[in-house]
């Protein structure tokens, strides 16, 4: 076979020409359908989302514990706009100032967020509709108590800024390196303010600041090899976002200004090892070290402490759906976003109770038990693989029923004939909430659920009202009727297990059960259809004494 060689620059032209006739006429769009059919799925992110989370995420679920502990009633609030006058750091901050406190009242009701704000400029349909039902006086806005105020003060970028620069320079070969860091500090300023005189109350301010970073470093070379000339450089750099930094002094703050407002000890909440910043770095490390198979082993070690899976679940290694389901609970309760796999956010819930700080911030102890004899030294990864096999003594059982009475006086155990009583329950985990009614001579009725909400499904940790005081029209209201022990009894399952019941408690709601006597004929039923565990109950009681009847010439 006998090649005939071209100059160069013919073969160039020949080329162009083609390209030239190519371009002449339209493209074929057919022709690139198999690529564009690629399309769809490639226009997905390849990384599952994330809830957004702070080292405060966990402070802000303590205040709620905290103002549900000191009785603190709810109150009405709103926010104004957070601006940042710098443009440095162009973030929705009311926005997470509205979440922070929705947070902080799931449990509590500590606070309701009105939506109070008129944006002439960007009229949405929920204001057009506000407008014409005020202005026909068919929706009536309750006056919030309480404003918060304030804006992004500062940010001063670039404070520190450290540069290094070097390279040589041959003949054939030349190299350069440099390096850069530098630091950045964000300023937020918010205040607390009473909504009826719009004047800001003393004391209730907040002033944080906090450094976020970034850096690089960068190799370059650059040479010849006879008339040929190569180069090769790489890179690696960082940037700490502003958003992250603005959530992080929008928690702090709202959680400085609640606490200074309803008196409680906040600063139990601030103290929590989660908010120190070398808490996620150390676990990530940790995680980055360790193996898939150690991973699950310790998250499954949590789901057990805590309630989500059994000992025998354990052993069974190829029950991989069970683990899943157990897995996309947690994941649930905890506020993230329901996956099923281990990642490092799920990792990193799981084991929050697993570990604890030093003075220094250095994770030191490990395991669920809180009497460890023992701090043993876990920044070896080695030691976490090691750990995942023992047992520990904590168990919280499979869920909690939290029922409080929250009326006025809150913790009253005694009432009148006549008198309403309001009740709330929470439970632990996501479950199916059942709760029945009993009156002084024993007769039962079923609360929830009702028509009104024929859901049993409840979210973790969210305060079911019984009846729901905050809705203009609860449906039915829960009044003391003759003397002697009223009580309610909640029941809390995995499944709907109504349909397991006897007939007699599958009547609807608000009606009385024949044939039932008490919430212990009650807990008895559920004993009977359903395997011991399987369910949680909860039972608080009261007692009614007679009306008293005011003298003559005296008022009641």
């Amino acid at each position: 076979m006998i090649f005939h060689a071209k100059p160069l620059h013919k073969t160039l032209l020949c080329i162009l020409a083609m390209s030239l006739t190519a371009c002449s006429t339209p493209s074929d769009v057919r022709k690139d359908a198999a690529f564009q059919s690629y399309g769809n799925a490639a226009s997905r992110p390849t990384v599952r989302p994330v809830r957004s989370m702070s080292s405060f995420s966990d402070s802000l679920q303590c205040m709620d514990r905290l103002l549900r502990d000191a009785q603190v009633p709810t109150t009405l609030i709103t926010s104004k706009q957070i601006p940042d006058y710098s443009t440095r750091a162009p973030v929705a901050a009311k926005e997470m100032v509205v979440t922070a406190l929705l947070q902080m009242s799931r449990l509590s009701n500590a606070f309701r967020y009105v939506d109070y704000e008129v944006d002439l400029v960007r009229q949405d349909t929920v204001q057009n509709l506000t407008n014409i039902l005020l202005n026909n006086n068919q929706i009536q806005l309750q006056r919030p108590s309480l404003y918060l105020s304030g804006a992004v003060s500062f940010v001063d970028q670039n404070v520190l800024n450290n540069r290094m620069d070097v390279g040589t320079s041959g003949s054939r070969l030349e190299t350069g390196y440099s390096k850069n860091r530098n630091a950045t500090v964000i300023g937020l300023e918010l205040h607390l303010g009473d909504f009826r005189t719009r004047t800001l109350i003393p004391g209730m301010d907040s002033a944080n600041e906090v450094v976020i970073g970034n850096g690089g470093q960068g190799l370059d070379l650059a040479g010849r090899i006879s008339e040929y000339g190569w180069q090769f450089n790489v890179g690696k750099d960082y940037a700490q976002g502003s958003g992250a930094a603005i959530r992080t002094l929008v928690e702090l703050a709202v959680i400085e200004l609640t606490g200074k407002w309803a008196r409680v000890p906040y600063w139990q909440c601030l103290t929590m090892e989660q908010t120190h910043p070398n808490f996620q770095r150390q676990l990530r490390d940790w995680y980055d070290e360790g193996t898939m198979g150690v991973h699950q082993s310790l998250v499954k070690r949590s789901l057990i402490s805590k309630g989500y899976m059994s000992e025998a679940s354990m052993l069974e290694t190829n029950n991989v759906s069970a683990f899943r389901a157990a897995l996309g609970r947690f994941q649930s309760d905890n506020g993230m976003v329901v996956t099923g796999v281990v990642d490092f956010n799920t990792y990193e819930r799981a084991l929050r109770d697993f570990v604890s700080l030093d003075m220094d911030g250095n994770l030191m102890r490990y395991g669920w038990s809180p009497t460890a004899s023992d701090p043993v030294d876990m920044r070896n990864s080695k030691q976490v693989a090691a750990s995942s096999g023992k047992s520990y003594g904590k168990n919280e059982g499979p869920r909690s029923i939290n029922l409080q009475i929250e009326n006025v006086m809150m913790g009253r155990s005694q009432f009148e004939v006549g008198e309403q009583v309001f009740v709330s329950a929470t439970v632990s985990r996501a479950s199916h909430l059942a709760c029945y009614l009993s009156n002084a001579t024993g007769g039962v009725i079923r609360l929830i659920p009702n028509p009104m909400s024929n859901q049993s499904q409840v979210s973790a940790n969210q305060a079911i009202r019984l009846p729901d005081w905050m809705s203009p029209n609860p449906g039915y209201m829960i009044e003391t009727a003759s003397p002697g022990t009223e009580g309610v009894l909640c029941v809390a399952t995995d499944d709907d297990v109504t349909q397991r019941l006897p007939e007699a408690m599958r009547t609807e709601a608000f009606t009385p059960m024949p044939g039932i006597q008490g919430l212990k004929d009650v807990a008895k039923h559920y004993t009977e259809v359903l395997p011991k565990g399987q369910f949680t109950s909860s039972t608080m009681e009261w007692r009614v004494a007679p009306r008293r009847i005011a003298e003559p010439g005296k008022r009641g």
